[in-house]
C-alpha cells in the first residue's frame, strides 16, 4: 500500500478515481464511465487503468483524462 505524504495510507489509484464521479472535467467523466464499466480494475494503479482502456480501445481523451487523475492522485 502506498503512503501519502502525511505518513497515512493512499487509496489505489482507481478507488480514488471512482471517488472523482462529481468533478467537471475529463476526470469526471471518465470517472462517471469506470462506475459503469463492471471490468473496471477498481483496485489497480494508473498503469492498470490505463491498460483497460487500451482493451476497451478507449479514444485518446481518456488517456489524457488517466494523465490529469494521476496528477492530482499523486498531490493528494
Amino acid at each position: 500500500m502506498q503512503m501519502d505524504r502525511y505518513g497515512e495510507p493512499r487509496l489505489a489509484f482507481a478507488a480514488w478515481l471512482l471517488l472523482q464521479r462529481d468533478r467537471e472535467d475529463g476526470v469526471g467523466r471518465l470517472a462517471q464511465a469506470a462506475r459503469s464499466d463492471r471490468s473496471f480494475p477498481c483496485e489497480g494503479d494508473a498503469n492498470a487503468v490505463r491498460a483497460h482502456l487500451n482493451r476497451m480501445q478507449a479514444d485518446g481523451d481518456s488517456f489524457e483524462a488517466v494523465d490529469d487523475a494521476e496528477m492530482d492522485w499523486l498531490s493528494y
